[in-house]
């Protein structure tokens, strides 16, 4: 497959005016005006948080939504049963491709699909984003183009060093020079040096109030929100956050029902700092913006709240192997077979049982009347 990506030139930036911004740098809303300190740190990641003026500009992410839509595959809408049994490999009773219970959860990227020419097309994408601020002012954008810029660069490190590594099961398992793949500072942007969780932690989640940013960012893992199959877009971007969380909330990976315990994702103990202060109140009282029928009974019915959920094996369509040619036909092995029959079968399902598999949004329909910022991600 030929290299998805070009040069600086994948990068389009299409500006206009200068405009006034509505607000300036944002805290927890969850927590009080008077009480809420800000996580300690370097002060250089001071220097990312958005401006008052705003100006009109706009990154096309076109390219990295060419490349979403070729290599990631959505299992449909969660189903909260257990997964549908993949045909056996003849002559053996060896797995193979993915065992986890939320395999036909959330979606699947085709690392096993990429040539060496992707692979290295997505660190010239990588440095591309990464130049970008070299052009533009990023902090006096619009705040949902800051948002879609982290999140788009965030999301492109992360499938770059994991398509560098793979087969690999696990992407905690990566190390770059020695250290954690999401500890490892290896993205630069303005001359700061910052690893996938100083983006989370250090940039997005202490300026942005509204909690379901947690949703935009991939971590490589089945267990984790899903990787969208387009790039994330300033004008878009808050019905996106919103269809990403109402997936999360609302499938076993996210949300599970143990007697009167809530037992939900570790992923909201990293939030929990910026978003959750009073864990069980401010956790509820966000799930229920998003869940559903009977995960909002499983809310409602339950007192305890505690995050033990998680899945760290890779959000891969052949669970980070490559295909056994004795069970290969080509590229697509048997792991990858087997999971695309269980989808297959699923999708059959849903719809023999009529169930929903998608909601139609409308964004940025401008009415009279309406207030200035309509559709920013506070």
């Amino acid at each position: 497959m030929a290299s998805l990506f070009s040069s600086a030139a994948a990068v389009a930036i299409i500006a206009a005016c200068a405009v006034p911004a509505s607000a300036g740098q944002a805290r927890p809303d969850n927590a009080a005006q008077d009480t809420w300190v800000a996580p300690s740190g370097p002060g250089e990641f001071a220097t990312f948080a958005p401006a008052e003026n705003r100006v009109r500009h706009r990154i096309d992410y076109s390219i990295w939504t060419s490349a979403l839509a070729n290599f990631v595959v959505s299992m449909g809408p969660p189903l909260r049963k257990r997964p549908f049994a993949p045909p056996g490999a003849m002559g053996t009773r060896t797995k193979l491709g993915h065992s986890s219970i939320y395999r036909l959860d959330g979606a699947m990227v085709g690392f096993t699909f990429m040539t060496p020419e992707v692979k290295d097309s997505f660190t010239a994408y990588r440095e591309d984003l990464e130049s970008v601020p070299d052009t533009i002012d990023l902090q006096s954008i619009s705040k949902n183009e800051q948002l879609a810029y982290w999140m788009n660069l965030h999301n492109v490190a992360m499938v770059e060093q994991i398509a560098k590594n793979w087969p690999i099961r696990q992407p905690r398992e990566i190390e770059i020079d020695g250290m954690p793949l999401d500890e490892a500072k290896f993205i630069t942007v303005e001359g700061v040096a910052l690893s996938p969780r100083d983006i989370r932690e250090r940039v997005v989640y202490p300026n942005w109030s509204n909690p379901k940013v947690i949703y935009g960012f991939w971590r490589g893992e089945i267990g984790g929100p899903a990787m969208l199959r387009e790039a994330f877009q300033g004008s878009t971007i808050s019905d996106q956050l919103d269809r990403a969380a109402r997936e999360f909330t609302n499938s076993r990976r996210g949300t599970e029902k143990r007697g009167g315990t809530l037992h939900v994702s570790e992923l909201y103990t990293e939030a929990a700092p910026f978003f959750f202060r009073d864990f069980n109140r401010d956790l509820r009282a966000h799930l229920l913006n998003y869940v559903e029928d009977s995960v909002l009974r499983r809310v409602e019915e339950t007192d305890a709240v505690k995050a033990t959920l998680r899945e760290h094996d890779i959000a891969d369509l052949s669970g980070g192997a490559r295909s056994n040619p004795y069970f290969s036909t080509g590229k697509l092995g048997f792991g990858v077979a087997a999971l695309l029959f269980e989808r297959r079968k699923k999708l059959d399902y849903v719809e023999r049982k009529g169930l929903r598999q998608g909601t139609v949004t409308f964004s940025n329909i401008d009415l009279p009347g309406d207030p200035e910022g309509k559709g920013e991600v506070e």
